[in-house]
């Protein structure tokens, strides 16, 4: 055998042992994910994704770079699982209108009064109840748990929907930085509760339930603000997304 076959070979079976030793690393992330999406997705399908990701992973995995092959695959497995959430959207397109509708109405408010908008304001213009308006809210919480960038009618969504931001060109790395600049300026401006909701959800992942725990308010008010911050974010964000 070759040298070159010899390495081939070694190589092929190192990537197997890190496959075959970071399965469970899957499942884990899986399961996590799980507990921020609805009943609706199949958690087979997020292993399955997840797989290739760690395939893909121990594929071309450096040792000399610095990082653990644990950090850098489970970049690769949440990153493949997302990409499969956002191919299947299950959202319906009913529930992208009325998001859409609701965060028109906040940005029109904010235009005029120079005030965050008022839920019974926002109620009053779209001139629906209390308990529709909470159902969009709860509606808009599932819609952006994959990004809070994402289009509002379930297309594809921005530079920052991309999980490997080594395949962006210059012009979109400028625009992926100015993204994140309105994001993070748009969350800073957010009522403070609505800032706790989202740094504990997007930043510490914790899932509905464990904030619920942490504020002392239910499960559905953890998701009726989470959804108000949501919205109200893509009022704000308007202009990156035109």
């Amino acid at each position: 055998m070759s040298v070159a076959s010899e390495y081939l070979q070694l190589s092929r079976e190192s990537a197997d042992e890190l496959v075959r030793r970071h399965a469970p690393l899957v499942r884990r992330i899986a399961y996590h994910l799980m507990g921020r999406l609805p009943a609706s997705v199949d958690v087979g399908d997020l292993i399955q994704a997840g797989m290739i990701g760690l395939l893909e992973a121990a594929r071309h995995f450096a040792h000399d770079k610095g990082a653990s092959f644990e950090t850098y695959a489970g970049i690769r497995i949440r990153g493949a699982m997302l990409d499969e959430l956002r191919k299947t959207d299950w959202t319906p397109r009913s529930v992208h209108r009325k998001t859409r509708e609701v965060a028109e109405t906040i940005r029109q408010i904010e235009t005029e009064t120079g005030a965050e908008a008022d839920d019974a304001e926002v109620i009053r213009r779209l001139g629906i109840s209390a308990e529709e308006y909470h159902q969009v809210l709860a509606d808009a919480a599932c819609v952006r748990l994959l990004s809070l960038t994402a289009s509002d009618d379930g297309e594809e969504g921005t530079v920052l929907d991309v999980a490997d931001e080594g395949s962006l060109g210059p012009s979109e790395n400028i625009e992926r930085d100015g993204m994140r600049e309105a994001l993070a300026e748009a969350i800073g401006g957010l009522p403070e509760r609505e800032q706790l909701v989202m740094s504990l959800y997007y930043e510490q992942e914790l899932n509905l339930k464990e904030i619920g725990a942490v504020l002392g308010v239910s499960e559905s008010r953890v998701c009726q603000i989470h959804g108000q911050a949501v919205i109200r974010l893509r009022a704000r964000l308007a202009g990156w997304r035109s």
